[in-house]
């Protein structure tokens, strides 16, 4: 491996450095990004680091090239091996080490992999951060040095967490567990039998290539055969997990799939009654169900951007409970560090579930009613992407409608609302709506899918 200039601009995304591999990252890219990486720390006074990967089959590779071009630098790695992401967050906290990079593509397709990564105790980095280092990279401005490689296995101290932070009443369940092949596969089992639980596994053995279904379980196309088990063995709830551990999806009992924004009412309901902390997050996909419910428990209602590493941050910020984006990232912020586990998010419904004797479907028959949309994609460019929200803009400012731009454009009727925004980990322009009758669904969603059409040959 050697350093590359042939790096692309285009992967580096809002929230981490992602691309396909080998065409985009491969052995000679990752070995670059490390020599940067030990580089950027050596010029804030940090010595050593974390490095995880997931089971991606180019995951290895990419992190043995990453760990040589850090220690080319002088900086130290500690190297905790095959993690789920929120693994390597609890070893930041854990080891109080707070540079750290995992080696993933999360819930991308198999030939995609990347780079989620932190410099200090600010967290991941984060948009301006990851274009800043972008620059650094190009530069290359390196140093050199011999650093000294670690290996460190958390499993243990992170299980333990769990065992600390749960209490499970006397209710027992079953559950089905679909760790989509991903690297939950070589968790869930272990960690999920250490409470009162009956098990049913669906693809738990790791395989990189993802053989059964996509690594993502907020599509509802990814949950067939999970919706399916959940029925077929009478199971009081299913769980999927996806690719690199940090994010859940989850059935009811009947067969249906249940959202993120339904399970995050559920939640708040028992965190709220118990906490002094009346502060709940949620993302701007999400449903209103979530700001009614925050609303109806006495609670303060913070709406933000999308992704993990914007929500990671305003929930320690603010010092907030919880919090929930729509594509399945959850929050805790009580005695649970908010490091968005999929695991943990499954086993704290499961709690729930423990101390109640009604199906999980009972729990929201007193929710106020809406009609939505699943997310929705459109393929444009990287380039264009951009100009077609700023379009949309326009649009909305011609209309006099109320808007938000903390993520691209978000439009607020009575009855209803619209999202418009870019894909950070794709080159899509996605939306999203809602409302409060199938009819005013339909009518606001056609308004502004045919806006986005329209720019398909005009842009």
């Amino acid at each position: 491996m050697n350093l590359t200039k042939d790096i692309k601009d285009n992967i580096f995304r809002e929230y981490d450095i992602r691309g396909k591999y080998p065409n985009d990252i491969n052995e000679d890219v990752s070995y670059t990004i490390g020599k940067a990486y030990g580089s950027y720390l050596k010029s804030i006074n940090q010595n050593i680091c974390l490095i995880g990967h997931d089971n991606r089959l180019s995951s290895n590779s990419l992190n043995e090239a990453l760990t040589k071009g850090i220690l080319s630098t002088g900086v130290n790695v500690m190297d905790l091996g095959l993690v789920t992401t929120p693994m390597l967050y609890y070893a930041r906290i854990k080891k109080e080490i707070n540079p750290g990079i995992m080696i993933t593509a999360s819930h991308n397709p198999k030939e995609d992999n990347g780079f989620k990564f932190s410099f200090d105790e600010v967290g991941n980095a984060k948009g301006e951060e990851i274009y800043k280092f972008r620059d650094f990279i190009k530069n290359g401005n390196f140093v050199d040095g011999n650093g000294t490689l670690y290996r460190y296995d958390i499993k243990e101290e992170y299980f333990d967490l769990f065992k600390k932070n749960l209490n499970f009443g006397n209710r027992r369940l079953k559950v089905v567990l679909d760790c989509g092949n991903g690297t939950t596969s070589l968790f869930a089992k272990e960690l999920y039998s250490m409470f009162p639980i009956d098990l049913v596994m669906l693809y738990d053995e790791s395989d990189g290539n993802f053989p059964n279904h996509h690594p993502d379980p907020i599509v509802e196309e990814n949950i067939t055969d999970l919706k399916k088990k959940v029925v077929e063995c009478n199971c009081d709830v299913g769980i999927g997990f996806d690719g690199d551990g940090d994010r859940a999806g989850f059935v009811y009992e009947n067969g249906k799939m249940m959202t993120s924004d339904e399970y995050a009412v559920v939640i708040l309901r028992e965190l709220l009654k118990n906490s002094t902390n009346k502060k709940a997050l949620y993302d701007i996909k999400c449903s209103k169900i979530v700001k009614d419910e925050i609303v109806k428990l006495g609670a303060t209602p913070y709406e933000n951007r999308t992704g993990a590493s914007y929500m990671m941050d305003a929930v320690m910020k603010n010092d907030i409970l919880f919090g929930v984006e729509y594509s399945g990232h959850i929050y805790f912020n009580d005695n649970f560090p908010p490091i968005t586990s999929g695991l943990y998010a499954g086993l704290k419904l499961l709690e729930v579930m423990s101390k109640k004797d009604i199906p999980l479907s009972s729990m929201l028959n007193d929710i106020n009613k809406y009609y939505a949309t699943s997310e929705i994609k459109y393929a444009f460019s990287d380039d264009k992407k951009h100009e077609v929200v700023k379009k949309i803009k326009e649009y909305c400012i011609s209309k006099n409608y109320t808007i938000s731009e903390i993520d691209g454009v978000k439009v607020y009727f009575d009855d209803g609302w619209a999202l418009v925004r870019c894909s950070n980990t794709g080159p899509n322009v996605t939306a999203r709506f809602e409302a409060s009758t199938k009819e005013r669904l339909e009518s606001i969603k056609n308004e502004f899918c045919n806006i986005i059409e329209s720019f398909k040959n005009s842009l």
